[in-house]
């Protein structure tokens, strides 16, 4: 059975950099694609990186720039370095899979930036 397990929220403030770790199992990891999405309270849930099974990250210009997606394939791990945070980007931010046709989500972990 998948899952997918994200560490690293944390309240900082505004400039700060934080880094979001999710440990797949359950997958081919190297057969998945990975993502990472945010949800704020009263918004919809948004794509904020993603990386191909090939290595290949893509953004949104919201966070181009300031967020790097990594993967390690020998771990299962999927990273999501931030810099630069600004109060815009307080969410819960979720892991994601795409294997075979499905998707997976992990349960999230929160991020507050403050002023």
């Amino acid at each position: 059975q998948a899952q997918l397990v994200e560490s690293g929220g944390n309240s900082v403030q505004s400039g700060g950099s934080l880094t979001l770790s999710c440990v797949a199992s359950g997958i081919i990891f190297s057969e998945s694609a990975m993502a990472w999405h945010r949800q704020a309270p009263g918004h919809e849930r948004e794509l904020v990186a993603v990386i191909s099974k090939f290595g290949n990250p893509m953004y949104p210009a919201s966070v181009v720039g300031r967020f790097t997606i990594s993967r390690d394939n020998a771990k299962n791990t999927v990273d999501l370095q931030m810099n630069s945070l600004k109060p815009e980007d307080t969410a819960v931010y979720y892991c994601k899979a795409a294997f075979a046709g499905r998707e997976y989500w992990g349960q999230g972990t929160q991020v507050t930036v403050s002023s």
